[in-house]
């Protein structure tokens, strides 16, 4: 499994080390390394383990089954995935989003949410205004130019108001 969403930090730091930003969310959204093409496994998390399930009610949070190509990220993010092994993953190993990419598919995301939650890394130290804009480069060339545009002048925004 891929912890494809914001959740999937935690498999870089702990709770102690984030800001409160960082872990506000209740949903954890969840991408199966393998499904098919119509995500019948992501559909499957979504019954047993979902919002409003009994495994949401007992735990306060719930997953959100999603595909692999729910997340704008750059090229080669499978090769920097986070693996995690706990005693949480009974012995398995699960997949967080690298912390710079994962702030990329954020920013594509483009929602202000999603905007305090970089925002808050980046102000925290965790991810650096530099990497995000290496991995800006690495949108897949299929990624719609306004959106990388967007990405570019928020990061840039967000550098000026934040000098180092």
């Amino acid at each position: 499994m891929i912890i494809i969403g914001s959740q999937s930090v935690l498999g870089t730091w702990n709770e102690e080390e984030l800001p409160d930003e960082a872990t506000l969310s209740g949903e954890v959204d969840i991408a199966p390394m393998h499904d098919d093409d119509a995500e019948s496994l992501a559909t499957k998390l979504d019954g047993v383990v979902g919002e409003l399930s009994a495994f949401h009610e007992s735990h306060g949070y719930y997953v959100q089954g999603v595909g692999r190509k729910t997340a704008v990220l750059p090229d080669g993010w499978e090769d920097r995935l986070v693996p995690v092994k706990t005693d949480w993953t009974n012995g398995g190993t699960g997949f967080c989003l690298d912390p710079v990419d994962l702030c990329i598919a954020k920013l594509v995301a483009h929602r202000d949410k999603d905007f305090s939650f970089v925002g808050a890394l980046l102000e925290a130290g965790l991810v650096d205004a530099a990497q995000l804009r290496e991995r800006i480069d690495l949108l897949p060339a299929s990624t719609d130019r306004r959106s990388i545009d967007a990405v570019t002048g928020w990061v840039t925004s967000w550098q000026h108001a934040h000098p180092r």
